[in-house]
């Protein structure tokens, strides 16, 4: 995998989580644990399809962990690594540039 990677940092963060869904899924675990159906309810217009592969992407790339139970039916939950967590920095300031456009943009 690290042979794969891009040669620029912004090119590597941008490989891991420049996809749309996945930084929603970031914004979603940064508070916590989830379930499955609690993401795909958050997220909204996301596919359970496109869902599974994001967080399966995200899992093989250490950014997010899945925890599996054995119940009946079988509950799964999702939270972010430590690696995923010291994103927290840039879904910040997504957030706050995001707020700053929109209140120019309102002006």
């Amino acid at each position: 995998m690290k042979k794969d990677l891009p040669k620029c940092p912004v090119e590597i963060t941008l490989a891991l989580i420049g996809e749309k869904w996945k930084v929603l899924i970031l914004r979603d675990l940064i508070n916590g644990t989830k379930r499955f159906g609690e993401l795909k309810a958050s997220i909204g217009s996301i596919s359970q399809k496109v869902l599974t592969q994001q967080l399966r992407s995200m899992e093989e790339h250490g950014l997010v962990t899945r925890k599996v139970y054995a119940e009946v039916p079988p509950k799964v939950e999702y939270s972010l690594t430590k690696l995923g967590t010291s994103l927290k920095p840039i879904l910040d300031s997504m957030w706050n540039w995001g707020e700053k456009y929109k209140k120019q943009i309102d002006e």
